[in-house]
């Protein structure tokens, strides 16, 4: 939508949507204290798009805005719902849009806030442009795969926090002979897995966008153990496939092959199966850890605090000037607006010869090509 100065923002209502991640009570801070500072009132919208379909709401004034910047988690609760697809007790989905769209009048909002991941991205851009509200959006993701912005809030806490898990597992490794495993979250996407296997030291790193081959893992931990290293570190995203399983879903894909599951005996975790896998082979005791939700909890670090502060307070700045349906996004040192149709169904992908990557083949890292 155009900019248009002229008219007179009076409230926005903010929600947070997708699952819950460090920055995101930082976020509704900013948003808040910087409306406050025009006179615009700011209406909390509990549990994601759901609060809104019910029309459950919140004021968040000077008190309630008070203290959050160092608190994890999210004030207004969350729900992965959509407003088009909102589950039934029968198991049934509806179109809830025209609801929502109806309470956001009936709030008199002159804007919503979206903070969250893709799909929130995507729901929010369907919103503006079916029900014709005015819309502006905040990336946050601890997988840091949403398109169109350097960074995401919640990457560098949730990095920090794999980054220390691996810390605290060179110590035990090293002291009985064993290779340890580090499971971290990233179903499509290896931001947090390469940034944390970077900084903690890892020997082999797995992502989902570079299939692995189990003889290029078994020759990097050979090789350790016969320099005589006395552990191996392994940190895989939860979203890691082989070559083979690549190929075959490939093959699914172009219609040559029908669907098999027969990747994973009985079903069991892939962090148990390769551990089994490394172990026969290597000789070595192998442990795994799984971090999952750990990465989503706690306090936000400084990095996050003043990302989500700044997309924030530009969350805000572009409301007062009513330049609507933008995602507020990290480019270089600066906060800009990126179109919501830009933005919406895209994923940031790490490439195979992103920097990062380079740097990991560069120090020997084994990423199981």
């Amino acid at each position: 939508m155009e900019e248009n100065i002229g008219s007179q923002t009076k409230v926005v209502g903010i929600l947070t949507s997708g699952g819950d991640c460090p920055g995101l009570n930082a976020a509704i801070r900013a948003v808040g204290k910087s409306l406050s500072e025009h006179d615009v009132e700011l209406v909390g919208i509990l549990d994601g798009f759901t609060g809104l379909i019910e029309h459950r709401v919140v004021h968040l004034g000077f008190q309630e805005l008070s203290g959050l910047l160092t608190l994890g988690g999210t004030i207004l609760g969350t729900s992965r719902n959509k407003p088009h697809k909102m589950p039934q007790q029968d198991g049934s989905y509806i179109d809830m849009t025209d609801q929502a769209v109806e309470n956001y009048h009936r709030l008199g909002l002159d804007c919503l806030v979206c903070l969250g991941g893709g799909g929130t991205q995507k729901n929010a851009f369907r919103l503006m442009s079916q029900g014709g509200i005015n819309v502006v959006t905040l990336p946050k993701t601890i997988d840091n795969d949403i398109w169109g912005t350097d960074l995401s809030f919640g990457y560098d806490t949730a990095m920090t926090i794999a980054c220390e898990a691996i810390d605290r597992l060179h110590s035990t490794a090293s002291s009985h002979h064993r290779i340890m495993l580090i499971d971290v979250m990233g179903h499509n996407t290896g931001w947090l897995a390469l940034g944390a296997g970077l900084a903690g030291g890892a020997d082999v790193i797995l992502i989902p966008e570079i299939p692995y081959k189990l003889d290029s893992i078994y020759s990097t931990l050979r090789k350790r153990k016969e320099q005589g290293k006395r552990f191996s570190i392994v940190v895989v995203a939860e979203g890691a496939i082989s070559q083979k399983e690549a190929e075959h879903a490939q093959n699914i894909r172009d219609g040559l092959q029908t669907p098999c599951f027969n990747f994973f005996p009985h079903q069991i975790p892939r962090s148990e199966f390769l551990a089994n896998l490394i172990e026969e082979e290597i000789g070595l005791e192998t442990r795994v850890t799984t971090l999952g939700h750990l990465q989503r909890g706690g306090i936000p670090s400084p990095t996050d605090r003043v990302l989500a502060t700044r997309l924030g307070v530009a969350a805000a700045e572009h409301i007062i000037k009513n330049d609507y349906g933008k995602m507020m996004a990290l480019k270089g040192p600066d906060i800009i607006g990126i179109p919501l149709s830009e933005v919406a169904g895209e994923k940031k992908f790490v490439t195979p010869d992103h920097s990062l990557v380079n740097t990991a083949r560069s120090l020997s890292i084994s990423l199981g090509e």
